[in-house]
């Protein structure tokens, strides 16, 4: 009867054990990554939003890569010029005016900040080699996003090579590359495999065990998200950065699941 007595009292306190270190776990900080910069109170994806979110106390930025036609890197998140630029002003005969349509110095004529606000008037779109130097010292780390790599064939290399020609930011935890294009993750993988890869979305828990065979992070809606989901990818030895939340409630949810990562327009709400 007491070796029972002792036996219970020892899976009890195991179990105990176990509990105290899974909410730990979970209850951890998440690394608080600024969506395309600040870009609940600047114009996303320019110097503003990105000096802004270090002000505001953002361990990472966010940011999205496109080409223009004369294979130059610029940050941009639709594939189009005309919601964040005064594309359709400028070049009013250039509809749809897409991205890849533009050469850089067309690109250079536009404002991307007088769309968010007067203050913020004049406001250039950035290229990656701009914000990589201008954003080196700030000590924030990166996550960057390869948009829609299936209009520009070869981004990743080019890519790969403007890192290159910054290699402060591949000391290892400043970088991370990401996209929704899992083939594109595995081309820039092969690329530059010291970089870690995200994959964009909510892969079926069967298939991420071949995932894991060159991905570091699964970066999904928070909406799909469950503790089980997380712990599914914990345990193959990848992280989660969850997006786009913007609400206290929301984030203490997120940090209860255990996510690596939060991304967000607001950095400064925590």
């Amino acid at each position: 009867m007491r070796r029972l007595g002792l036996l219970i009292v020892t899976a009890l306190t195991t179990l105990t054990t176990l509990t105290s270190f899974t909410t730990a776990a979970e209850a951890a900080d998440p690394t608080n990554v600024a969506h395309r910069g600040a870009s609940a109170d600047a114009p996303e994806n320019t110097l503003a939003a990105f000096r802004l979110a270090a002000r505001l106390g953002a361990d990472m930025f966010e940011l999205d890569v496109q080409e223009t036609k004369d294979h130059q890197l610029v940050l941009m998140h639709d594939t189009t010029l005309a919601r964040t630029t005064d594309a359709e002003r400028v070049f009013p005969g250039r509809s749809p005016w897409q991205v890849g349509d533009f050469t850089l110095a067309e690109i250079r004529k536009l404002d991307a900040g007088s769309w968010f606000g007067s203050r913020h008037d004049g406001e250039p779109v950035p290229t990656l080699g701009e914000t990589l130097r201008e954003m080196d010292g700030t000590g924030l780390g990166l996550l960057l996003e390869i948009k829609a790599p299936q209009l520009y064939p070869g981004i990743e290399g080019r890519v790969a090579a403007e890192l290159r020609g910054n290699p402060a930011w591949l000391r290892q935890g400043r970088l991370v590359v990401q996209s929704f294009s899992w083939r594109s993750m595995r081309t820039f993988h092969r690329r530059l495999p010291q970089v870690p890869v995200g994959l964009l979305g909510t892969p079926a828990v069967q298939d991420l065990p071949a995932l894991a065979a060159y991905a570091t992070q699964i970066n999904p809606p928070y909406q799909d998200l469950t503790r089980a989901y997380v712990r599914h990818v914990h345990s193959l030895g990848m992280q989660v950065f969850t997006w786009t939340v913007d609400d206290p409630a929301t984030w203490r949810r997120m940090a209860s699941y255990g996510v690596d990562g939060i991304i967000t327009n607001r950095p400064g709400m925590t």
